[in-house]
């Protein structure tokens, strides 16, 4: 059935149709994951010497909290109009 709408659409094997709210959920979860890299970035520079357990543990936290969505995201095809 994807196919089919691909051929009704010309899309080629590289290109891909999904919904606009899918789309911005993906964007939405993918700023919230470079945020969290972002932060980690700067709290490893911040912090004087080598940062203790308690700290790694904090900055692994957040950046697997962040990155939980994404993990099993699938993106499917919109359905066509009939």
């Amino acid at each position: 059935m994807a196919r089919e709408r691909a051929d009704e659409l010309n899309l080629s094997d590289h290109e891909l149709v999904i919904t606009r709210s899918e789309l911005d959920s993906l964007h939405d979860d993918l700023y919230v994951l470079a945020c969290a890299i972002e932060d980690t970035e700067r709290d490893l520079a911040a912090l004087d010497g080598e940062p203790s357990g308690r700290d790694l543990r904090r900055m692994l936290d957040w950046l697997v909290e962040s990155a939980r969505p994404l993990g099993g995201r699938e993106i499917s095809a919109p359905r066509a109009h009939q």
